[in-house]
């Protein structure tokens, strides 16, 4: 979303598209849990199942159509539970993602609250592996290799609910870069109970060993001894510009 709007783009497109990715995810996981092994794992030949591809299903939202792909098994046995059969149009499913993330609601609840929507149960540990799937492409994002030089990076956190052992607000740090060619990117992001002038040290010090070697500015809001985290994490600056 930080993205999306250094971009300016369609907040709502971006809602749409994600959407649409995150439950094409969901419904492959669904289909490895089914058969048990994952895509072109050996454990697969000779199982008695196997994948046998996708019919493609429109499903209207709020924030747009979205191109769903039904995975399908060999023996025609398996029955998806991410989508209502036959549905057309989704006006809770939507609302409902949107809402779990931002509460930052346990495994179990989360199984819970499937259930009461399709009537279908998921154990926590389904949710859980299910779950990996959106993870891995979280994960990659994040330590994907960055450029060597910018000419501007922003440094700014947020705060929001994320649950622990209860849930509170914490501290999501964010980096967003400006490219010689003006194009925009976020670079790093991480959480941690608070802001200091450590943490975004820790997350320089990860953007210096990502490839990133020269900025020209950062800038970033009052924070005290940001300047001091700046060059500890020996990336080459020529300002560290602060606003109160």
């Amino acid at each position: 979303m930080v993205d999306a709007l250094v971009k300016k783009q369609d907040i709502t497109e971006v809602f749409r598209s994600h959407l649409e990715m995150a439950i094409n995810t969901l419904l492959a996981a669904e289909l490895t849990e089914f058969l048990d092994y994952e895509k072109y794992d050996r454990t697969g030949f000779h199982s008695g199942n196997s994948r046998n591809g996708s019919y493609s299903r429109t499903l209207h939202t709020e924030y747009g159509d979205l191109t769903i792909q039904i995975p399908r098994d060999r023996n025609g046995e398996f029955k998806q539970q991410t989508i209502a059969p036959y549905k057309r149009s989704n006006d809770t499913l939507e609302t409902t993602v949107i809402h779990l993330f931002k509460k930052g609601i346990t495994m179990a609840e989360i199984a819970h609250l499937i259930e009461k929507m399709y009537g279908h149960h998921y154990t926590p540990q389904t949710i859980s592996n299910i779950s990996k799937a959106v993870s891995e492409n979280v994960e990659a994002f994040n330590n994907r290799p960055l450029h060597n030089r910018y000419v501007c990076v922003y440094l700014d956190a947020t705060y929001i609910a994320v649950r622990r052992d209860t849930v509170s607000k914490e501290a999501v740090y964010i980096a967003v870069g400006i490219r010689e060619d003006g194009s925009k990117e976020v670079l790093a992001y991480t959480i941690a109970p608070t802001e200091s002038a450590y943490n975004w040290q820790e997350l320089l010090e990860e953007l210096k060993e990502r490839g990133v070697e020269d900025v020209l500015l950062f800038v970033s809001d009052g924070l005290k001894s940001m300047a001091d985290a700046v060059s500890k994490s020996e990336i080459s600056s020529v300002s560290c510009t602060c606003w109160a």
